[in-house]
């Protein structure tokens, strides 16, 4: 079927060929998805037939196509079922049509004594029902719909159902109302449903009625995964004035990962790429309040960060959106950083973001917050971290030889060798190349020189430590009780935006060579 799309603000529209009989409709809250789905539907007139569990079971309109139905099947009877909602209808029509075919083949049966039962909605209903709850069954006693579990001989009524069944029923029963050849259109369709079952449920409805294509309009990315070769619109902004859109069809998901295809789905600003959890990283907490330009978005891994940034800007052709990623600097030399930075992965002037709060700024604006002397509080810091560093100087030599004799070895194995003897040659002479004990002798140097100059900056840029907040006893110099809330304090100072507030974004934009606020 061929899918004429609205107008585009720039007056253009894009038809799809749709063969693969599914098109996801997606994009970001108030992009005008469901706009967009209302001119599609409208456009296609009596082919169009919209689903929607939330107004099916809570609903009460009398406009929707299911609606329609009832009032067409019951308009000639004197007996006409109460019906609160679509769902309600479903069962009045399922019942309507389950006499009307039993009158029928009662009066075949009397032209034609071999005529068979013929099988109805219900029966394709009930089917369908037992395949997807294996456990439950569909019975109708004295014209109610009732269910049963298992063994139990007790039954009992649609109302006890859950919500994630309820809406099975009403998708299953209402997509054999569709016309034929029609185009369904289903409303936020994971909605109600338990991942484990929504895909079984959305193959089932669509096995149903082949010969219809679906138009799905989410805003959940396991939803359009779920949908395989479905043709994906990414619905990105809505001009009401003029009734134009501004949206794209997406590129095949193969080869993109989940965190690419929903950042370019859900974002509406530049998107940045950062580490840790989403949730309770300092990363995930710190960056969005000073990277306020960006849609932030937690990936886990350095590796991920990396890897996405790269995809998306691959890609930038077709979205027409930065990204940048951020990824601690950790034991990269100065070729890692800049070949990073290259790829538009920015990496901090510290080694990791425990650092990020340890920064000469950052520690004055919260010493002065909390009403302390700030250069006092400072340099007691500044006197602990570096003792603190010069006990570990050997460890942390000994971190950042092993660091560089790995990447060495990574780099230099991947050559190519015509025979086994070639390689066993290569790495042995890779030993006395890499020099792992001069890089370390090396590295001692480098940091003793950083003490002896009482060197910070450079200090917070190597040194790699977990312990350094609690150790450099920074919270409670600050009047705080530990490393959580002196961690709190500096995300609420900022979140604030009051006070110190600029001043500890700056030192963190600082941090990545940043000067102004935006990149």
């Amino acid at each position: 079927m061929t899918i004429s799309l609205p107008p585009r603000k720039n007056g253009e529209a894009a038809v799809i060929d749709d063969n693969g009989g599914r098109i996801i409709i997606i994009g970001a809250n108030g992009a005008g998805k469901s706009r967009f789905t209302a001119y599609l539907c409208s456009a296609l007139g009596d082919k169009a037939f919209r689903l929607s569990a939330l107004q099916g079971l809570y609903g009460s309109s009398s406009d929707s196509p299911i609606a329609r139905l009832f009032d067409e099947a019951y308009s000639m009877n004197v007996f006409k079922p109460q019906a609160a909602n679509d769902i309600d209808r479903l069962f009045a029509l399922l019942m309507h049509d389950e006499m009307a075919n039993l009158i029928h083949y009662k009066m075949e049966k009397a032209d034609k004594p071999g005529a068979q039962l013929p099988r109805t909605k219900l029966d394709v209903l009930a089917q369908a029902w037992k395949g997807l709850f294996p456990e439950s069954n569909i019975l109708v006693e004295s014209g109610k719909f009732l269910f049963s579990r298992g063994e139990d001989s007790r039954s009992y009524s649609a109302l006890k159902l859950s919500d994630g069944e309820r809406a099975a029923i009403y998708y299953l029963a209402g997509v054999m109302y569709a016309p034929k050849g029609g185009v369904i259109f289903v409303d936020s369709p994971e909605m109600f449903m338990h991942p484990s079952i929504m895909q079984a449920l959305w193959n089932q409805i669509e096995a149903l009625r082949s010969d219809c294509t679906y138009i799905y309009t989410t805003h959940d990315l396991e939803f359009a995964s779920s949908r395989g070769d479905g043709t994906v619109v990414w619905v990105r902004d809505y001009d009401a004035a003029d009734v134009r859109w501004e949206y794209d069809i997406l590129p095949p998901q193969q080869g993109m990962s989940d965190e690419i295809y929903m950042a370019i789905i859900g974002a509406r600003k530049p998107v940045l790429f950062i580490e840790g959890d989403g949730v309770h990283s300092i990363d995930a907490k710190l960056y969005p309040l000073v990277f306020k330009d960006y849609t932030v978005k937690s990936l886990g891994s350095c590796n991920k960060v990396i890897e996405a940034t790269r995809s998306f800007n691959d890609l930038s052709a077709f979205h027409h959106m930065d990204s940048f990623g951020i990824v601690d600097r950790d034991r990269r030399d100065a070729h890692e950083v800049e070949y990073l930075r290259g790829k538009k992965v920015m990496v901090p002037e510290v080694a990791e973001i425990e650092n990020i709060m340890m920064l000469e700024d950052v520690i004055r604006a919260v010493a002065k917050t909390r009403g302390k002397d700030e250069n006092r509080v400072f340099e007691k810091v500044k006197r602990a971290i570096i003792a603190q560093f010069r006990h570990d100087l050997r460890q942390q030599a000994l971190l950042h030889t092993r660091h560089r004799v790995k990447r060495t070895v990574e780099y230099r194995i991947d050559g190519r060798f015509n025979n086994i003897n070639m390689l066993e040659q290569h790495i042995e002479s890779l030993a006395a190349e890499i020099n792992p004990r001069g890089l370390y002798e090396g590295f001692c140097r480098e940091f003793r020189r950083y003490v002896e100059l009482d060197d910070y900056a450079s200090v917070l840029r190597v040194y790699n430590q977990k312990s350094m907040i609690p150790g450099s006893n920074v919270a409670a110099l600050c009047g705080l009780r530990n490393k959580d809330e002196y961690i709190k304090c500096v995300i609420s100072i900022l979140r604030s935006g009051k006070g110190e507030a600029d001043r500890i974004a700056s030192a963190v934009r600082r941090c990545f060579g940043i000067k102004s606020e935006k990149k």
